[in-house]
């Protein structure tokens, strides 16, 4: 097994741990009356896979881009599309096998890991305009993630993907999620709606979420191209650098920005928002900003009692990256309380090396703070 270092810290936990569903997931969880238009894999006629979502071939995934996911620390080459390299072969150890996570976790020394999914982090990015099917697709991921993280003993944390269509559908699957083992909830930066998720028409599912009292995440994801934040430079679509940074982090800020625009938290003031996989170096930039807008007339347009930043320390956290050089300075700044970290295993956008890099982010911190950042913030958060 390639393995990462080992953390000489005790206690960790990893708050977004990323699994490769089975190909054939949907085909087995869904409800019998979507299986003809459910997600699965297939291979066309140069060998490639295609993944086939609603009953046609995914319009923003390529042929044979399947495998990439379990591309951390592997050479450039996997991201080229090859007949054989495949979603599967390509997959590391601990990243489709329970018992095998659970291994790699002993040897890195982590405690838990917080689960979520790869493939249903791109299947909505398809906007098949079928609310109903979406959230069958949800409904499938999560019957199998409570099923997958049921027998590790608490240390594999299943966390339920809700698709933002229907409100009341929303509210029903947490509910239903969380008492099958569920410890909170996430979802996109964007919504089948074109609605902000704070929107009031979402009361329902946000009422739910006050009163089963779990966190809710927001995760960077594919987007369709009419609801992308990285569509200005018509000539960059293409550039990693340009794309990954500002999709992987804008998104999932807009979408975080837009609940203080609607008042969510002074509606629910229990809820609890984790902004995940978008670095943590923004913290300070946007928390003053906000308070700088509410402090000027343009404030007057904000339905909110307080200060944005009183909310955010009230009701908000953050996953941070192992590789952020200013994390020590942000974690100060901010408050040690509202900060987690987080592996992104397996997926290429990051190098395989989390493990040595979390040492070196955690050690300029004090022994306190270093213990919850590393662990502590999201056993309590997330009531481990």
């Amino acid at each position: 097994m390639t393995q990462s270092a080992r953390f000489p810290y005790a206690g960790a936990i990893d708050a977004d741990g990323h699994i490769l569903e089975p190909p054939d997931l949907w085909e087995k969880y869904i409800e019998p009356k979507y299986r003809d238009r459910t997600i699965r894999i297939r291979t066309d006629r140069d060998g490639l896979e295609v993944l086939e979502i609603a009953g046609g071939p995914a319009k923003y995934i390529r042929p044979g881009g399947l495998a990439a996911f379990g591309a951390m620390g592997k050479g450039e080459e996997v991201l080229t599309p090859h007949p054989d390299r495949t979603y599967v072969n390509q997959a590391p150890s601990g990243a489709m096998d329970a018992k095998e996570r659970l291994a790699r976790m002993d040897q890195e020394r982590l405690e838990k890991a917080i689960i979520y999914p790869s493939v249903g982090l791109i299947w909505e990015a398809e906007d098949i305009g079928d609310l109903e099917l979406e959230a069958a697709y949800a409904r499938a991921y999560n019957r199998w993630v409570e099923e997958f993280c049921a027998d590790s003993r608490g240390r594999l944390i299943p966390i339920a993907h809700i698709s933002m269509g229907d409100p009341y559908e929303a509210a029903r699957e947490l509910e239903r999620s969380v008492k099958n083992g569920a410890k909170g909830a996430f979802f996109v930066p964007f919504t089948p709606t074109n609605k902000s998720h704070a929107h009031p028409d979402y009361d329902p599912f946000w009422a739910k979420v006050q009163e089963l009292d779990v966190p809710v995440g927001i995760h960077p994801s594919g987007e369709p191209p009419a609801k992308r934040v990285h569509q200005r430079f018509r000539d960059m679509q293409k550039w990693a650098v340009w794309h990954f940074n500002v999709h992987g982090a804008q998104g999932p800020l807009q979408a975080f920005t837009a609940l203080f625009q609607y008042g969510l938290f002074d509606r629910f003031p229990k809820v609890k928002i984790v902004v995940l996989e978008s670095g943590a170096g923004w913290a300070g930039y946007l928390l003053n900003r906000m308070d700088a807008v509410y402090d000027s007339p343009l404030g007057k347009s904000v339905p909110l009692k307080e200060k944005p930043s009183a909310y955010f320390h009230r009701q908000c956290w953050i996953s941070g990256d192992p590789d952020e050089k200013a994390f020590a300075n942000v974690v100060e700044f901010v408050g040690p309380d509202k900060f987690f970290w987080a592996s992104d295993f397996p997926h290429f956008d990051h190098t395989g090396e989390y493990m040595a890099e979390l040492r070196e982010l955690v050690e300029p911190l004090s022994a306190p703070t270093r213990q919850k950042v590393i662990g502590e913030n999201a056993a309590r958060v997330y009531g481990l």
